[in-house]
């Protein structure tokens, strides 16, 4: 099966278990995550994720909401974007 990559961010205060959270809700949901990339920065959290949703049977727009109410419960900021969406907004 073809990947199809999406990009995940996070943002936040820095807490106890968020890799882990995010990380479950996406096996959860068949995501694999590809690459990931984490820092702290005085505090804040900063996480940005290449994952394949090809196997993820979830609609797109249910899984970025899934994200995000997981990280308003904590008070993080997650999004997904698709890969294509994510290149084009971030060209020069």
């Amino acid at each position: 099966m073809e990947p199809i990559k999406a990009i995940v961010t996070v943002l936040g205060q820095d807490q106890v278990g968020i890799i882990a959270g995010v990380c479950n809700l996406l096996a959860a949901e068949q995501v694999n995550v590809l690459d990931i990339s984490q820092t702290i920065l005085q505090g804040y959290f900063t996480m940005m994720m290449v994952v394949d949703v090809a196997a993820c049977a979830t609609p797109f727009d249910e899984l970025s909401q899934q994200l995000r109410t997981f990280g308003e419960g904590r008070g993080l900021v997650i999004r997904i974007q698709r890969e294509d969406i994510f290149d084009a907004m971030h060209k020069i």
